[in-house]
């Protein structure tokens, strides 16, 4: 298959130039990535209607596939809360394990109501309550949605997982049952398919995005399990409030970063035996 612009699939983390836990004066801490110009990959149809069954094996009765990737990852076939490749499944803020209704702030379990009232998984006292620090990035497995409701052995991906689905795989825009979202191609022809769920929540400073679901149809933002730290030679800084997520609009595949308190979905991942 094309792999033209491979070499441009990086994980592309939002530019939030901050100190302490001062938040942007727009919308473009995630989910708003402008790389219109950086589409990946490429099929050999039109990308409508197309059909995928394929099924490597079983944990804890979740089936995942393996794409032949080098780390040996292999990828869920569906979204948690989901039974089938194309559904959206549930939606989670980042470090909690059950679906909500109300995706904000003040609902959040690991802050005190505010994006600067941290409980937990906070660098900076800044971020803290009362200057609460603990220095964790990475969730803990009791805070890791795939973990809490697959069973042992799945999780949630890393940015090196998601870094290397993008570069080690092709990859298209397309439609299963009239679900769009992105079709991935392994070397060793098995795909995988990630509807464009979308998201559940608003920007905190912007009510005008409150609506039931964001972008259904039209992207996909999927939670990675680190918080929003600076990592693959990008000189962005931490932001505590904000975690990664893998990123994928029409046109362009990636990765950013995102308010922890919003509700994305969860494609899990577990490793070969």
């Amino acid at each position: 298959m094309n792999r033209t612009l491979k070499a441009t699939a990086v994980l592309m983390l939002m530019m939030v130039f901050a100190v302490g836990c001062t938040k942007p004066e727009g919308p473009n801490n995630g989910g708003n990535n402008n790389g219109q110009n950086d589409s990946i990959v490429n099929p050999n149809n039109n990308g409508e209607n197309d059909s995928i069954a394929d099924n490597s094996g079983t944990l804890n009765g979740h089936d995942f596939v393996d794409l032949g990737l080098p780390s040996g990852t292999l990828w869920a076939t569906c979204n948690v809360g989901a039974e089938v490749p194309e559904g959206y499944g549930d939606y989670f803020a980042w470090g909690e394990t059950e679906p909500k209704t109300v995706y904000d702030w003040t609902t959040y379990k690991y802050c005190n109501g505010e994006f600067d009232q941290l409980t937990k998984y906070c660098q900076k006292a800044s971020c803290g309550y009362d200057g609460y620090t603990d220095g964790l990035y990475v969730l803990q497995p009791s805070d890791d949605a795939a973990t809490v409701n697959w069973g042992e052995g799945w999780r949630m991906p890393d940015a090196a997982e998601s870094l290397e689905l993008l570069n080690e795989c092709d990859h298209r825009w397309s439609s299963i049952n009239g679900v769009s979202g992105l079709l991935v191609f392994g070397n060793n022809g098995n795909t995988l398919f990630l509807p464009a769920a979308g998201l559940k929540g608003v920007f905190s400073w912007e009510e005008d995005f409150q609506t039931e679901f964001n972008q259904a149809g039209h992207s996909g933002q999927y939670w990675m399990r680190e918080r929003g730290r600076a990592f693959n030679n990008f000189s962005t800084p931490d932001v505590d409030y904000l975690a990664n997520e893998f990123y994928f609009p029409y046109g362009f595949n990636g990765g950013s970063r995102t308010e922890r308190s919003r509700g994305l979905p969860i494609r899990p991942v577990c490793s070969a035996k």
